[in-house]
């Protein structure tokens, strides 16, 4: 349902492609931005729990979903900028978002560049660099070879887009930490005590933003918002309301 529905779905431009949304509910605007490679459609567990007291505004990154993207470049301060324009075309002055894994870089992004639209902040699985400070040393070295594989494979138009989206984990983002002392609205960072993102570096995300709050969840990999859905959902649903 999430990301192919025509009654709820729309376009709007942003330097030359067109950028796919989809919006539910009625309330505080909130802005969901979902994983590299993923659509709006990972947040099938929040949409329907959030569109009751909020305005949802569910967004394909460009590349991804039905944002097609031909252009050979990608990055996420692009993305940023997208939603920024988004938030724009749909007159919405500031709002709380969540993001997931490349969304919480995007989400992170977002709330440094353009920090009148960011009102509150959830990010969950993301990272400051493409390195092994940022990733177990397994999942790095994987994501290594498989950026590999997929060069040798970018000869037509889908070998060159799966290897666009995958090689931008390989070169960025390029965060430090003090660039997240810029963030001043309110911040809740997540992880999994299991994620592939080590639980020392959402630390170091947590520490970075003044006055972030941390929440490790136990027993969790990646998809914090998926596997503990209905915790995720009333948790950050409570910082947004309370700040806390």
């Amino acid at each position: 349902m999430y990301g192919n529905n025509r009654s709820a779905g729309h376009y709007f431009k942003s330097r030359g492609i067109k950028i796919y949304y989809e919006t539910y509910g009625k309330g505080r605007p909130l802005l969901l931005l979902h994983g590299n490679g993923g659509s709006m459609a990972a947040f099938k567990h929040q949409i329907p729990y959030f569109a009751r007291h909020y305005h949802i505004i569910a967004v394909d990154s460009r590349a991804q979903g039905k944002s097609a993207d031909p252009q050979d470049s990608l990055s996420y301060d692009m993305m940023a900028d997208d939603f920024d324009a988004l938030l724009d075309h749909l007159h919405v002055k500031s709002c709380d978002v969540i993001g997931w894994s490349d969304g919480g870089i995007d989400g992170l992004l977002l709330a440094i560049r353009h920090p009148d639209k960011v009102k509150a902040l959830a990010v969950t699985g993301a990272n400051l660099a493409p390195d092994s400070s940022a990733f177990g040393s397994k999942e790095y070295n994987d994501m290594l070879a498989e950026d590999a594989r997929l060069k040798k494979l970018a000869v037509d138009a889908k070998g060159k887009h799966d290897y666009k989206l995958l090689h931008l984990m390989v070169v960025e983002p390029r965060l430090k930490p003090e660039d997240l002392k810029q963030i001043h609205c309110p911040t809740l960072v997540i992880g999994g005590d299991h994620d592939l993102i080590p639980t020392h570096h959402t630390m170091l995300i947590a520490e970075s933003i003044p006055g972030a709050y941390l929440w490790i969840l136990p027993d969790s990999g990646h998809d914090t918002l998926i596997k503990y859905n209905n915790d995720f959902n009333h948790r950050v649903d409570r910082f947004f309301r309370e700040g806390k």
